[in-house]
């Protein structure tokens, strides 16, 4: 080893393998990301063209086909159904002549070229320094996240063509050369989308005034020369329709994510609410256009871009869901100083352009207002308020790393079986985790209905076969006792309103109470208890799959009687489908009762007083009673229960090893026993070794500081030098 060290020659050979290996790598997952993203690609097409004629491409045919706006001697503006400004149909025209099939496939696979060039451009203008890594995996990434995006989604199935000016704005700002030709790219794109009109100031005020100048002049004659060809329809859309202000429907559909939109929807109208719009649209324009500037000398020219982009959005009177594309772009954008805060951003924002705002908050009447504008909301605090790292801040390239618990043995050789899956000491990002649990309880909730199947016929039957098996099973355990203790519940009325209480009102709030108690105050434990529960949940997920079990108040000639839902009426053939939201046959197994045995384990191990330890066992013990009183589960639904939580423990253990807890405790007797230990005056030291050796303990000692202490390590102090960056 001696000799590889400091020889020279065998070590650049072994440096020099070790780098080509890691290329190899490198390459290979770009090849593997570039295949994905011609999936996604070649799934879109499948969408698009595989829908039903009349249901694919409906604007493009509203304005081209046949039939279409552009084929008829009046305005085009006589209806809503054309909704692009005058020069936008000027262009369109030529496109009537194309046979309806060929303009189809034409349309669809010319606007999959836009995205990947888009996705492409996107990736080449990241701010710099990135890493060989970025810029290679940038470009897949990037058209990948395009492709799954609502906004080109959308795009892609209506025939629109709201990513040209997108496309034509990215072109200007960063692959022609000449500031004439930026502003003729950037004039284009105005004159397809009014609103694009405000990267005008933002090139003035960035230096770029003769790009300015050029991009007015280039509106100017587009727009002039749509209004000489069709003087009509230029008056309609710019003086009836205030620039397109009501085309493409009410504007107060959820559609609209502008503030015009949202004003409506909250039910101002009338020349308070153009007004108030106004005065909003002034603040993110001019709010939006400063910090454009900034990121712009900064270097930061596509941050610069997308928040620019995201005022056009709020100030616009009418942007409809293809026309959000200006957020995606936002992801480029570094917030936070610690490396684990960096991710939350880029996903909120991904989140947002690809899933239902219904998935990421709960679909109640108090939310509605943010879900209803969620877009809007993310893409005005795009512009106004999100604080994007600057390149000056020292926290842009080197962000506050993330700390790790010393690595200590298992009780088996080869655990932790992923050694990258180490355990964070530090508190996560607040809102990272709550993003976290609400999308994979939307996932659980979607993922657990679909189990249901045809539940009012074959799938009825099958959860009343699998409920006489179970029943079988426990009568030859001599465990059936679900009858006698409905009954004896159903007897006794205070007991049966306290368990049937307990059933419904326990069953969520208490895991998320101690998930918020241990993350305040215990985050290095808290960690290790979110990964149990979350393995157990997705490990009842495919017991709801597979074994759709009917529970005993579903099972005819029973005799149980539903306490919670009232009584069942056998006769109807849907009875079972209570209601739309749930799968009532996702009995087996029971994650009441696996939760609740989840809460009382994690309080049992971390508890520090005994009467703690014993009041949290209360909790699945009152469960079971109440989850086989009410007759919601079989005796063996809670031992299923009990197996999936198991497993949730022994596979976290299994892939990350012992607890951070447990690992740093360890970590720190082990250094206590170092710093005991006298080295001998005669023992032959090897410098290096005793180095290597104290920066261990040192790291050692200092996870356990971590993990005693209640106070959090703040997002802005510098870590020691010898910690493990992320």
């Amino acid at each position: 080893m001696a000799k590889v060290r400091h020889s020279g020659q065998p070590g650049q050979a072994f440096g020099a393998t070790a780098v080509g290996a890691a290329g190899a790598r490198l390459q290979a997952m770009r090849l593997a990301l570039w295949l994905l993203a011609a999936l996604l690609a070649a799934r879109q097409v499948d969408a698009v063209l595989g829908s039903p004629r009349g249901e694919r491409l409906t604007d493009l045919e509203t304005w081209v086909g046949p039939e279409g706006v552009l084929h008829v001697k009046g305005s085009l503006y006589d209806s809503t159904r054309f909704t692009g400004t005058p020069f936008g149909g000027l262009v369109l025209k030529p496109l009537t002549r194309a046979a309806e099939q060929a303009l189809g496939w034409g349309w669809t696979f010319g606007t999959l070229l836009l995205v990947v060039a888009l996705g492409l451009i996107a990736a080449r203008a990241l701010p710099q320094p990135v890493s060989r890594r970025t810029s290679l995996l940038a470009a897949p990434v990037a058209v990948s996240l395009l492709m799954l995006s609502l906004p080109v989604r959308n795009t892609l199935y209506l025939g629109q063509t709201s990513i040209m000016p997108v496309l034509l704005v990215l072109a200007g700002c960063f692959v022609v050369r000449g500031e004439r030709a930026v502003g003729l790219c950037v004039g284009v794109a105005a004159a397809l989308q009014p609103t694009v009109l405000l990267f005008t100031p933002l090139l003035w005020f960035t230096g770029r005034r003769t790009a300015a100048l050029s991009t007015g002049v280039t509106f100017a004659a587009c727009t002039l020369a749509a209004w000489a060809a069709m003087p009509h329809d230029s008056a309609a859309y710019w003086v009836h329709h205030l620039a397109g202000a009501g085309l493409g429907g009410p504007a107060d559909d959820l559609a609209n994510q502008s503030l015009h939109g949202a004003l409506l929807r909250l039910g101002l109208a009338g020349p308070a609410e153009i007004a108030l719009f106004l005065l909003l649209g002034a603040a993110v324009a001019v709010l939006g256009l400063r910090r454009a500037v900034r990121y712009a000398r900064d270097g930061q020219l596509l941050l610069a871009v997308a928040v620019t982009g995201c005022a056009a959005v709020a100030i616009s009177p009418t942007a409809w869901q293809h026309q959000l594309l200006w957020l995606l772009l936002a992801v480029v954008g570094r917030v936070g100083r610690r490396a684990s805060d960096r991710y939350v951003w880029p996903v909120a924002v991904i989140l947002v352009m690809t899933l239902p705002a219904t998935m990421m908050l709960p679909n109640k009447p108090v939310f509605h207002p943010v879900i209803e504008n969620l877009a809007l909301l993310a893409a005005v605090a795009a512009a106004t308020a999100v604080p994007f790292l600057s390149r000056t801040s020292p926290y842009f390239r080197d962000a506050v790393p993330t700390e790790y618990a010393a690595p200590v043995p298992a009780r088996w050789r080869h655990v932790p079986v992923v050694p990258a899956m180490r355990r964070v000491l530090t508190r996560p990002n607040l809102l990272f985790e709550l993003l976290l649990i609400r999308i994979t309880y939307s996932a659980y909730a979607q993922i657990r209905l679909a189990a249901a199947g045809d539940s009012t016929s074959a799938g009825r039957v099958r959860a009343e076969r699998h409920g006489q098996q179970i029943l079988d099973l426990e009568r030859f355990l001599h465990l059936d006792i679900e009858h006698w203790a409905n009954h004896a519940v159903v007897r006794t009325p205070w007991l049966e309103d306290f368990l049937s209480f307990y059933y419904e009102s326990f069953h969520f709030g208490v895991p998320l109470a101690i998930l918020a108690v241990l993350y305040w105050r215990r985050p290095v434990d808290y960690r290790w208890a979110r990964s149990a529960i979350g393995l157990a949940t997705v490990l009842a997920l495919a017991g709801f799959w597979l074994y759709p079990l009917a529970p005993p108040r579903l099972m005819p000639g029973l005799g149980i009687v539903d306490t919670v839902n009232g009584p069942q009426d056998f006769t109807q053939p849907d009875y079972g489908t209570l209601t739309d939201l749930t799968n009532q046959y996702a009995a087996m197994p029971s994650l009441h009762f696996g939760w609740s045995l989840w809460c009382g384990l994690v309080i049992l191990i971390l508890a520090p007083r005994w009467w703690m330890k014993a009041l949290g066992l209360l909790h699945p013990f009152f469960t079971v009673c109440a989850i086989v009183g009410t007759g919601n589960h079989w005796v063996l639904d809670a031992v299923g229960g009990a197996a999936v939580v198991g497993a949730g423990f022994g596979l976290t253990y299994l892939v990350q090893g012992p607890r951070a807890g447990t690992a740093a405790a360890a970590a720190g007797t082990k250094a206590d026993t170092d710093a005991d230990a006298k080295p001998s005056p005669e023992t032959d030291a090897d410098p290096e070794t005793d180095t290597v050796t104290n920066a261990n303990a040192n790291a050692e000692t200092d996870a356990v500081a971590e993990v005693s202490s209640p106070r959090p390590r703040r997002a802005g102090d510098r870590p020691p030098g010898d910690r493990t960056p992320s």
